[in-house]
């Protein structure tokens, strides 16, 4: 685990914290099913664009300083909102934007009907990229 790795007392805190959650023993509120995080967990904000910020402070000066971005990530549980972070946060940065779409192949000539390009291009499948990246 990347946090861990900061040898960073607050970082190693954090990474406690995160495998206390990770392993259920944070308690449940019974009448909602929620957790309550510790008030030192996190910085809450009120928005996507106010996340990025936080997160990417000054990214227009920043943004090609590789050390930089390195020290930085912004996790999701769910593809659809890495995309759409993704998408945000490449918006804040000016310059030309590349689309590059992945190449699907077949191994079997007959089963090609089966799996339509549409189709295969739609899927979102944990671990791999999307079609247009």
């Amino acid at each position: 685990m990347r946090v861990a790795l900061l040898n960073n007392p607050s970082a190693e805190d954090s990474c406690k914290q995160l495998l206390t959650i990770g392993n259920g023993r944070v308690p449940v509120d019974k009448s909602s099913g929620f957790i309550s995080f510790p008030p030192n967990f996190c910085n809450l904000v009120s928005s996507k664009d106010e996340l990025i910020e936080n997160v990417f402070p000054n990214m227009i000066a920043n943004h090609k300083n590789k050390e930089w971005l390195r020290e930085r990530a912004i996790l999701a549980t769910k593809n659809e909102d890495v995309d759409g972070l993704n998408f945000a946060i490449q918006h804040v940065i000016v310059c030309t934007l590349h689309s590059f779409k992945s190449v699907d192949s077949i191994t079997n000539e007959d089963e090609a009907t089966n799996y339509p390009t549409e189709f295969l291009n739609s899927l979102d499948v944990p671990g791999l990229p999307p079609h247009n990246l």
